[in-house]
C-alpha cells in the first residue's frame, strides 16, 4: 500500500456438486462435506488483523507480534489462545494472518500452525493472505514455484477446515486488473477442491477496487477484499466524502465484499465518537464504520494487535504464555462494535 507510514515502513469434477450462495461451481463432493451448510454471509466477518511488528512484508518468516520461530507447537498454541481470546473478548469473531513462502515452506510452519488452531478451535474464521517480501514489493508474486507450494501445503493442511479462507494474495498492485484477474482464475483452478465462498480475492491495486473483480465471471462464488485508508486523502474532512468513496470503489458487490484492511491512529488520543473537528482520521473512521453497517460489509480491522504500530487496537501485555491485551482507544473500539451492530 502506498505510503503505509504507521506499517512500520508505515477437472471440474464430472458431475457438479452444487452452487454456493454466490454462484460459483462446487468441484468435489468432497468439497462439499467440508463447507457450512449455509455459507455465512460476509457482515458475519468481524475481525482484527494480527501482524509482524516489522510489517508483514518480510524476506524471511512473519511472525505475529509475540509469537516467535523459536517456540515449538504447545508453546505457539498457548501464546495464540490468549490473543485470540484477547480478540474474543473485543467481540471479533474473525483474524487475518500473513503468510509467505518461508513461514510455509520451511521449519516454522510446524509451529505457526498452532496459531491457525488456536483461533479455529475457538470457532474465529481464519483468513490467511499471502504477503510478498520486503526486498521485492513490487505487487506481484516473488517466487512462482514457492507460492504455489506454499498454497498447496496450505490447502492440503486446512481445505476441510470450514473456518479457514484463503487470500491469494495481499494488495497485488504489480498487475493489471487483466493480469491479476488470471492469476486469481489459475488459482481457483489449481485449488477447485476449496470452496469458492472460502477464497478472498483482492480487488485491483492495493485490494483499493473490487468492481473488476467482481465483473469477472471466472471469479464468480468468491470473498472480495477491499483495502482502504484515511491516509490516502489527508485533506478530506468530510464524513460523507469518505462514504462516497467508499460506496464509489465498491459499486453493487457489498454482499461479497469484506474490508480486510482499514485503520487509523490508535495510540494518539483521538476521540472517534466525537466531532470531527478538521480531523480527516474521525472523519475516516467514522465514515468507514458507518459504511460497513449500511452495506453490511465484512470487516477486519488493520490492526488488531501489532507492536509498533500507532494503529493497533490494542497492545499486548504479559510474558511467556501469560497474554492478554490492553485497548489503546476506546472510542475505536466503540466504532468497531458500531460497525459491527454490537450497539
Amino acid at each position: 500500500m502506498p505510503l503505509k507510514n504507521h506499517r512500520g515502513t508505515a477437472c471440474l469434477a464430472a458431475t457438479l456438486a452444487g452452487v454456493t450462495a454466490f454462484g460459483g461451481l462446487l468441484a468435489t463432493p468432497a468439497a462439499a462435506a467440508s463447507r457450512h451448510s449455509s455459507p455465512p454471509p460476509v457482515s458475519d466477518f468481524r475481525g482484527v488483523n494480527w501482524a509482524d511488528p516489522r510489517d508483514n512484508y518480510a524476506d524471511d518468516a512473519v511472525v505475529p507480534s509475540g509469537l516467535s520461530t523459536s517456540d515449538g507447537y504447545a508453546t505457539t498454541y498457548a501464546k495464540s489462545r490468549a490473543i485470540i481470546g484477547g480478540f474474543a473478548k473485543l467481540g471479533a469473531n474473525t483474524v487475518r494472518l500473513p503468510v509467505n513462502p518461508t513461514s510455509v515452506n520451511g521449519p516454522f510452519w510446524k509451529s505457526y500452525r498452532a496459531a491457525i488452531d488456536a483461533a479455529s478451535d475457538k470457532g474465529f474464521k481464519v483468513i490467511l493472505g499471502y504477503w510478498e517480501a520486503d526486498n521485492a514489493k513490487d505487487g506481484k508474486i516473488d517466487d512462482q514455484a514457492a507460492w504455489d507450494r506454499m498454497w498447496a501445503r496450505i490447502t492440503s493442511a486446512y481445505g476441510r477446515d470450514s473456518h479457514v479462507y484463503f487470500e491469494p494474495m495481499n494488495e497485488p498492485f504489480g498487475y493489471t486488473s487483466e493480469e491479476w484477474r488470471d492469476v486469481a482464475a489459475r488459482w481457483l483452478a489449481t485449488h477447485r477442491s476449496v470452496p469458492r465462498d472460502r477464497v478472498l480475492i483482492g480487488g485491483y491495486k492495493y485490494s483499493e477496487d473490487v468492481k473488476p473483480i467482481c465483473a469477472d465471471s471466472r471469479l464468480n462464488g468468491t470473498r472480495i477484499a477491499l483495502h482502504n485508508y484515511g491516509f490516502w486523502h489527508t485533506d478530506w474532512t468530510s464524513v460523507d466524502q469518505w462514504k462516497a468513496d467508499f460506496k464509489e470503489r465498491i459499486g453493487t458487490c457489498a454482499s461479497r465484499t469484506i474490508l480486510d484492511e482499514f485503520g487509523a491512529s490508535m495510540t494518539t488520543g483521538l476521540d472517534y465518537n466525537g466531532p470531527v473537528n478538521g480531523s480527516n482520521e474521525v472523519a475516516y473512521i467514522q465514515a468507514a464504520t458507518d459504511i460497513i453497517r449500511e452495506l453490511r460489509l465484512g470487516s477486519v480491522y488493520w490492526p488488531g494487535l501489532r507492536n509498533g504500530d500507532t494503529y493497533s487496537l490494542t497492545t499486548l501485555q504479559g510474558t511467556g504464555t501469560r497474554l492478554s491485551l490492553k485497548v489503546n482507544n476506546q472510542s475505536g473500539l466503540d466504532r468497531l462494535h458500531w460497525a459491527w451492530k454490537k450497539k
